[in-house]
């Protein structure tokens, strides 16, 4: 997963409930240096809340993207993260920075 383009992950779940298991593994797909380079907050949500889980992610160039965790599987989330990461990639190149 290309995470140097990201500048902030919200996320929010109930760590009991296991359609929140995707906002645990992209938590653990970030890298161990990953709290100097972005912005991480994050929400447990105690076991009898009914609250959905989500994750929002910023990027270098402004775009937000909000993702619905509860339907979409961690090779979603990693496709659409990568997908985005590849295009600013290949801006970076193409300006040559």
């Amino acid at each position: 997963m290309i995470t140097k383009h990201i500048t902030e992950v919200t996320t929010k779940f109930n760590p009991f409930k296991n359609p929140s298991k995707t906002c645990r593994i992209f938590l653990a797909h970030l890298p161990a240096n990953a709290r100097t380079m972005m912005k991480i907050n994050t929400t447990v949500l105690t076991r009898d809340s009914q609250e959905p889980s989500f994750l929002k992610l910023k990027f270098k160039d402004g775009k937000e993207m909000q993702l619905d965790t509860e339907k979409l599987k961690i090779n979603d989330v990693v496709e659409e993260v990568d997908r985005h990461s590849r295009t600013l990639n290949r801006k970076a190149d193409l300006e040559g920075n």
